[in-house]
């Protein structure tokens, strides 16, 4: 009988030392299949962020090379809009100084249908004159000069008017 027992104990032993061995395989064997499905989910995982970096870096690299443009474009418009600025100072600074020389003088047409005869004025050129048609009335050269200065002020101001305007339209043609 005791025989028995110890191969009975044998066999129970035996039976637990399988039941274990396959308890181990199979947490084994679970195991390594759950480490490969987390790889490939990693992997995936890991070139869905490299594609989002790539296009994240394209969209960055368009809005530079966007910015660069306005920024050039911006540069010359600054630069024409300077030019054009001096040009119109100098002119008008030129036709400040002839009529402070009297080499030019401003003149304004009279009206040749005023009523009560030219208002003091010859309506038609004498005859040792080389001006000929409509009346004309030359301005004291204070007041020639007093009307191109705010011209002068008005050009400048439509000059940066012009700017402002082809400034906003780039910005937007660059937004859109």
């Amino acid at each position: 009988m005791k025989l028995d027992a110890v191969k009975r104990g044998g066999v129970l032993l035996l039976m637990l030392c399988l039941m274990a061995g396959s308890a181990w395989a199979a947490w084994a064997w679970q195991a390594n299949a759950y480490s490969q499905q987390l790889a490939k989910q990693e992997t995936a995982h890991q070139t869905t962020l490299t594609n989002l970096a790539n296009s994240n870096s394209a969209l960055i690299l368009a809005e530079q090379n966007k910015r660069f443009a306005l920024e050039q474009w911006l540069a010359a418009s600054d630069k024409a809009h300077y030019r054009v600025l001096t040009d119109a100072k100098t002119n008008q600074a030129r036709m400040r100084d002839r009529l402070a020389t009297a080499d030019l003088r401003l003149s304004v047409l009279l009206d040749a249908t005023a009523t009560n005869g030219s208002y003091g004025m010859q309506t038609t050129a004498c005859t040792g004159g080389v001006v000929h048609g409509t009346a004309r009335a030359q301005l004291d050269r204070a007041h020639a000069q007093r009307i191109i200065r705010i011209t002068s002020q008005a050009d400048q101001g439509l000059i940066a008017l012009q700017a402002c305007q082809a400034y906003v339209n780039r910005v937007f043609k660059f937004e859109l």
